[in-house]
């Protein structure tokens, strides 16, 4: 069987030629461990398969998008204390970001989304910079943060626990270990009160953080739940590109 169009890794030349692609979606994620039970590529599966089911759900209702390959690397300079953790620095994820945005920009793609998937990640600044230099539109979508947790989930966690646990169990069930080798997910917080309220921040050691690189207990996620939040996810991002597919860059402003 055909690829599907709108997925651009399984695209052919006869799928593409003479579409008029109004959006590009990059899913990016990372390569990390995820507690005991899920793989390292939990943050790349999840920014890929939702950025194609949104891109499904967009397609079918007539806007042209299509979705790029994931980038499978983050920013885990805080992960490096844990085996295999590979990290891309946010000047290398600016070059790539720039290079992908040209190559759209000479073939006529008007506008893109940065799908992001890891919690490492922070694309506001490079898009800012980025779309100084540019006619593409920019943008970005951390998915995870796009439908509240309440009625979903009882502790959805930070790093590997019942949201991403239950997101796996219904994406790659093949890939998700027994939930009886999951460590609880225990997680140390900073000793400063300005940290522990929000209003002062820095880069968690994840070394110190936890022990089994879980922040949030897995025990209760189940592929029920995760079907469940991430049909509601989809919904909200594809309805987001069948409207930026129908804008021009030039008139995204108006009244409410």
């Amino acid at each position: 069987m055909p690829g599907r169009p709108y997925i651009l890794a399984e695209a052919a030349l006869s799928q593409t030629n003479g579409v008029d692609w109004n959006v590009a979606v990059l899913p990016w994620g990372a390569t990390e461990p995820h507690n005991f039970h899920l793989p390292y590529g939990t943050d790349s599966y999840q920014a890929a398969d939702v950025a194609a089911e949104s891109a499904r759900r967009a397609w079918e209702a007539g806007a042209r998008v299509t979705v790029l390959p994931v980038v499978p690397f983050g920013v885990n300079t805080q992960q490096m204390g844990t085996t295999l953790a590979i990290n891309m620095n946010p000047s290398t994820q600016a070059i790539v970001l720039e290079d992908v945005v040209a190559s759209l920009e000479h073939h006529g793609v008007q506008k893109l989304v940065v799908l992001n998937g890891h919690g490492g990640n922070h694309f506001r600044q490079m898009i800012r910079e980025l779309q100084a230099r540019t006619e593409v539109f920019l943008c970005t979508i951390d998915w995870y943060k796009v439908v509240p947790y309440e009625g979903y989930f009882d502790e959805p966690g930070d790093h590997a626990g019942e949201l991403e646990t239950s997101m796996m169990q219904h994406l790659a069930p093949t890939l998700v270990h027994d939930l009886s080798v999951a460590g609880p997910g225990d997680a140390r917080v900073f000793r400063l009160r300005a940290m522990q309220e929000g209003w002062a921040w820095a880069p968690r050691d994840w070394k110190q953080v936890t022990d089994d690189t879980g922040v949030g207990n897995p025990a209760a996620a189940t592929p029920q739940k995760g079907q469940r939040y991430m049909d509601a996810v989809c919904a909200e991002i594809g309805t987001f590109l069948i409207e930026l597919a129908a804008t021009h860059p030039d008139d995204m402003y108006g009244t409410r």
